[in-house]
């Protein structure tokens, strides 16, 4: 095999995008269940992932914010933090992260180039594949104390499958890649129970009587300690104070949370049981850790997208939810907002029933319809035609700049302007805005 060698970032990211199957791109093509790739890559880079402490997270909704609030709190606590999480909304560096900061764009011209100068045979690793085993040589390079692992997609049959945490945490189960993992709650909740390991424990987040039945018998035949965190609640209260979400916990008094949404208390809540957990596994987690973790998070992780402000005049907030669980809560919190006007960009991608988002977005509003920048896109004019049959009413733009551009020009100060639909219509936007 002849050496080959990359000059530049930019065509590493051309191979990774372009030569591997990436699941933003090409959906359905690019999900390879199976364990039997990641492994093979994991042996030929020596299994870095035995190389540190893990907490592995998964769920349909809530699973990026609580993996970014874990890895927050762990690294006011002063650890050395590593955390690899999916998608990225701007650059590719932002799915692996080392207290906060992006992998180094060297480490990943590196890692491919060795990658592809290595004597790999096994089959071609889809792109979530190599990234997952880039994430777990990089988390070894750097030393990492602890690393937190958002799951890409379902749970048993995940890349990140491979690692045997200190913790497993499922945030929530809802339809979402329902072609993958099953029309039902249960079925759904089987994969994601997947991640659940022998002697391992698991916190869960919140359930139906039937999902909380997979859960249970699941946790059971392998004997691992199982907390549903809706049983006992750490939160007492909740309110929403100038874009922070102000809480009154049992345990750890007053929390100041700079997630915002609708459903940050749940989140929260399962977080709050992850520490007490962690706690008694000897992981030291000072109280002040905790509040500064809360209170820090999108600031000292990066954290972009979850009802996100980028204006307050007119009150600009975009939100990466893009299935009917996430849009229950952006829909309460719409129906809250006090505006002169609401105008609602949204876009989505074809291979997702978005009926029921539709059924709960405000009839009231002006909608733009568009499209993210994905050859999975959902055509905006198709988008138009099917909003009209649910009382939704607006006009097409071919991209989601156009339609913001225009959105702020037909705006008066006391409008809103939501953003979302897609997490791809999200990252377009802030792609070119930040």
């Amino acid at each position: 095999m002849s050496v080959i060698s990359f000059m530049d970032y930019k065509s590493t990211l051309d191979y990774l995008y372009n030569k591997t199957l990436l699941f933003q791109h090409v959906g359905a093509a690019a999900y390879k269940p199976g364990l039997e790739t990641t492994m093979a890559l994991s042996h030929l880079y020596g299994h870095p992932e035995k190389s540190f402490a893990t907490i592995h997270v998964a769920g349909t909704n809530g699973k990026g914010s609580t993996s970014h609030l874990l890895a927050s709190i762990l690294q006011e606590s002063g650890y050395r933090v590593g955390l690899y999480t999916s998608p990225h909304m701007i650059d590719f560096r932002e799915r692996i992260k080392v207290n906060g900061e992006m992998v180094d764009k060297e480490f990943v011209c590196s890692f491919v180039e060795s990658f592809l100068n290595s004597k790999y045979d096994g089959r071609q690793p889809s792109f979530f594949e190599l990234a997952t085993i880039m994430a777990f040589s990089y988390f070894q390079e750097q030393k990492v104390d602890i690393a937190v692992i958002e799951v890409g997609l379902g749970g048993r049959l995940d890349s990140t499958n491979i690692i045997t945490p200190i913790l497993s945490v499922i945030t929530n189960i809802s339809f979402d890649h329902t072609q993958f993992l099953g029309n039902t709650l249960a079925a759904i909740a089987t994969e994601k129970a997947g991640i659940i390991k022998q002697d391992v424990p698991v916190i869960i987040s919140e359930t139906t009587p039937e999902t909380r039945q997979v859960f249970t018998q699941y946790a059971e035949k392998i004997s691992a300690p199982i907390v549903f965190a809706e049983d006992s609640n750490e939160i007492i209260s909740a309110s929403h104070i100038d874009g922070m979400l102000h809480l009154d916990t049992v345990s750890f008094g007053k929390i100041i949370d700079q997630l915002d949404g609708n459903c940050q208390p749940l989140n929260a809540n399962a977080v709050l049981h992850a520490i007490k957990l962690l706690r008694l596994n000897k992981i030291i987690i000072p109280l002040e850790a905790v509040i500064n973790g809360f209170k820090n998070v999108a600031t000292q992780t990066g954290l972009l997208g979850r009802w996100m402000t980028v204006n307050k005049q007119p009150l600009t907030i975009c939100d990466t939810a893009h299935n009917s669980g996430g849009f229950k809560y952006i829909a309460e919190r719409l129906k809250c907002i006090k505006c002169a006007n609401m105008r609602i960009i949204i876009g989505f991608v074809s291979d997702k029933d978005i009926s029921h988002i539709l059924e709960m977005l405000p009839k009231e509003a002006t909608y733009y319809f568009t499209q993210p920048s994905v050859s999975r896109a959902l055509n905006c004019s198709i988008l138009k035609e099917m909003a009209n049959g649910y009382g939704l009413c607006g006009d097409v733009y071919t991209n989601v700049i156009e339609a913001y551009k225009t959105a702020t020009t037909e705006a008066s100060l006391d409008d809103m302007i939501y953003l979302g639909g897609s997490t791809f219509i999200v990252a377009d936007f802030l792609s070119n805005y930040l």
